[in-house]
């Protein structure tokens, strides 16, 4: 077990690293497709439904293909943009096309919890489109927001690990080569527990983090 420390502390290190990425990824993405998503429904300063729909659509086929099938069927496009279908870096690619819709509801949702009151107050006293985003939406929204990027991190821990099975790296990657492949047991339970402690982690920071940043 010791002589696989510095392959487990690689392994970590590859996690973090595309959970890093993709979820950058996911919020440079994500936040203004869920912003789009809801100024143009129905009712409010934006309002289209037929961008609206469109985009709701595209973000709904995405969701709907399960991770391992979209990771398969992106390797063409991971090809294209790193060169390889293999490695952290690869694996970024599938996890950043999946995150991003994910996102973008969580964002979407968060803020429909806004009072509508708010919005048309804003309305009323001659706000712009981006004064109301800016100083309206993603304030009262922002706790909610925080959490749902907690939601989405803890998802792409989980997505991270699956990618090992075509070679992602990452602690997935280990937990197939060592634990699976090789019936370790010792490796696979080790594995599973690095993945709860970061999970745990990551969980307590979040909330811990809309917390402190929720002044209602």
């Amino acid at each position: 077990m010791i002589n696989l420390l510095p392959d487990l502390n690689k392994a970590f290190f590859q996690t973090i690293y595309m959970v890093f990425i993709s979820l950058t990824i996911a919020i440079v993405g994500g936040l203004p497709l869920g912003l789009v998503l809801f100024v143009t429904d129905k009712g409010l300063f934006l309002e289209n439904i037929r961008v609206q729909s469109i985009v709701g659509i595209i973000v709904n086929i995405v969701r709907s293909i399960p991770y391992i099938i979209l990771l398969v069927a992106l390797l063409p496009l991971t090809k294209l943009i790193t060169g390889t279908t293999i490695g952290p870096t690869a694996a970024s690619v599938s996890l950043s096309v999946a995150a991003i819709p994910f996102f973008a509801r969580i964002v979407e949702a968060s803020l429909r919890e806004i009072d509508k009151g708010v919005i048309e107050a804003a309305v009323a006293v001659g706000a712009t489109p981006w004064m109301i985003i800016k100083d309206v939406l993603l304030p009262e929204a922002k706790p909610s927001v925080i959490q749902g990027l907690t939601l989405t991190t803890i998802s792409l821990v989980g997505y991270s690990a699956m990618a090992g099975i075509v070679g992602g790296g990452g602690i997935g990657d280990l937990a197939i080569r060592f634990g699976y492949y090789r019936y370790d047991n010792t490796v696979m339970f080790t594995t599973i527990i690095i993945l709860i402690v970061l999970v745990q982690f990551i969980q307590f920071g979040g909330d811990k983090i809309a917390r402190f940043v929720d002044k209602r």
